[in-house]
């Protein structure tokens, strides 16, 4: 790198650093995404640059991001520092004030936006990636999820030097990891699988038996080399690894299995790896329980139909829900997912709905047959429970403004 290229590099993260500390002084936010803007405004080159002489490993999919991403921070933090943008702002703008943050850091662990992988990923020229699933999420903000999933075939096919970390038990995440030099395969288990009805290579019907799938054109299921079985992953020398997290659900155990191989690939051994995801208890304050007077509160994250399938496994049948729902522009305008969640799971309980889009959840549950009253304010509405343990389900800007009004969160 050239003295004036370095030159413009330091002055366009020191503008960027000092705009995020006035952001942060103003009380306008953390400040990081302005500060990343800013940086990348003055040098547009400056991912490819701050990602260099770095292992970088990306972890993207539809949900898990930010959880996968920790885990694998978690795990290459026993060899050294690790630049991670943890607190979830996974655009170029927040690519950049992670790696920014953390300059002499040999490692960095960045979770990235779907649709942002293929641009992101020819700047840094990532050692792993790990593609977790890809389903259905807000169409304003994402597009169709069959047409990310060619990008990311063809991104994948111009990353020669990639370890593509891939769960094969995801069709779509197979058919996008399938173009890759290498891939190793992880299976985690079947759960949600109504975007793969059809084959993406010629959308003939897909076959499922057992663990397996197959088409009639020959696209099927490739052997993994990582496999979870309830609480077990067994590696690729055919050592079993008892997970033991302190995460909830089976969507927890499959981003962990999916960690635990992308550690490996960077060099952290799996039982070292897996003593360390023991230590994680929350996800930026998803699960984890806060007091609020009378009540005892679990926060969980929901943003799309798979994201709301899995929570609501998790969720505790005798106790209380509030269930919260914004459409900002983080979350998505288009609000159509509600009709693709099985909300008819929570009959027979006490829920509550807020949030600023609590009507169209109110007219959502009344087809499902789930009685609920409503609330204007989600704080509130968990003070329209008895008292004892409540759980809240929110999505995107409804559980960060949660997280930063209750107590402990």
């Amino acid at each position: 790198m050239s003295m004036s290229i370095r030159l413009r590099t330091r002055a366009s993260v020191a503008a960027g650093r000092l705009t995020a500390w006035f952001s942060r002084t103003a009380g306008l936010g953390r400040g990081g995404v302005i500060g990343g803007r800013v940086t990348l405004r003055l040098d547009p080159a400056v991912l490819r640059r701050l990602g260099q002489e770095r292992t970088v490993v990306l972890v993207t999919g539809t949900n898990g991001k930010t959880t996968t991403a920790l885990m694998i921070t978690r795990s290459l933090e026993a060899l050294a520092e690790v630049a991670h943008n943890g607190d979830g702002a996974n655009m170029p703008d927040g690519l950049v004030a992670a790696l920014a943050a953390s300059p002499e850091a040999p490692y960095a662990v960045l979770e990235v936006d779907e649709t942002y992988v293929p641009w992101v990923a020819m700047q840094v020229q990532p050692a792993a990636l790990v593609l977790l699933n890809l389903s259905r999420d807000q169409l304003d903000r994402v597009g169709e999820v069959r047409m990310l999933e060619r990008d990311l075939r063809t991104a994948f096919a111009n990353l020669p030097r990639t370890v593509v970390i891939a769960n094969c038990d995801d069709i779509l995440v197979t058919s996008a990891a399938s173009a890759a030099a290498r891939a190793v395969w992880v299976g985690t288990g079947r759960r949600w699988s109504g975007d793969s009805g059809a084959c993406p290579r010629c959308g003939g019907a897909v076959d499922h038996a057992d663990r397996s799938w197959s088409c009639a054109c020959g696209f099927e299921r490739p052997n993994p080399t990582w496999s979870l079985e309830g609480g077990l992953v067994t590696t690729p020398g055919g050592r079993a690894v008892d997970l033991d997290l302190r995460l909830p659900g089976e969507a927890n155990r499959a981003n962990a299995a999916l960690a635990l191989a992308a550690a490996q690939c960077v060099g952290v051994p799996p039982h070292t790896a897996a003593a360390r995801l023991r230590t994680i208890t929350d996800i930026g304050g998803r699960y984890r329980t806060v007091r609020r007077t009378r009540h005892s509160v679990r926060l969980m994250l929901a943003k799309n139909p798979a994201g709301w399938a899995e929570t609501l496994r998790v969720l505790d049948e005798d106790t209380p829900v509030v269930v919260a729902v914004n459409a900002q522009e983080a979350d998505g305008r288009d609000l159509s997912w509600l009709w693709d969640v099985h909300f008819e799971r929570l009959r027979g309980r006490q829920v509550v709905v807020t949030g600023e889009r609590s009507a169209d959840l109110a007219v959502r549950l009344c087809y499902a047959e789930v009685a609920h009253w409503s609330a204007p304010d989600p704080v509130q509405a968990i003070d329209t429970l008895p008292p004892g343990g409540v759980e809240i389900v929110a999505n995107y800007t409804a559980f960060r403004d949660l997280v930063g009004r209750l107590p402990d969160a």
